[in-house]
């Protein structure tokens, strides 16, 4: 199984990103998806998630700024991110599991990208 993610980069306070995880070697349909940030001298912390029946659930600072979606078609999960802030720096990394409950807790089975850079400047 490959997960990887695309998409990061460098953005004013304000403006948006869309990040990208395309997977290879398995069912993707089927499998329910996530995704994760990892900010300097910070722990791993859940963004958003998204089921295979297309359920979402967003982090509360991720509500109302953050929109996570997938193409069943082309392997591939989205987040769109709007409004960003100089706090949402971080790496940004994609989960995938067989279960959506697994997606709740980093520590969870799956499988996980190496992830994307994403700096927002004030």
């Amino acid at each position: 199984v490959q997960v990887s993610e695309s998409g990061g980069g460098l953005v004013q306070a304000g403006g948006s990103l869309r990040l990208s995880c395309t997977t290879s070697g398995l069912a993707f349909s089927r499998y329910a998806m996530a995704w994760y940030r990892v900010a300097p001298g910070k722990e791993r912390e859940f963004v958003c998630r998204i089921s295979a029946g297309h359920l979402t659930d967003y982090a509360d600072s991720s509500l109302g700024r953050f929109t996570i979606s997938r193409d069943n078609t082309k392997n591939t999960v989205y987040l769109q991110m709007n409004n960003l802030k100089p706090g949402d720096t971080a790496v940004y990394f994609c989960k995938v599991a067989q279960y959506y409950v697994d997606l709740s807790s980093p520590l969870g089975p799956g499988y996980w990208g190496q992830g994307t850079q994403v700096t927002v400047s004030s």
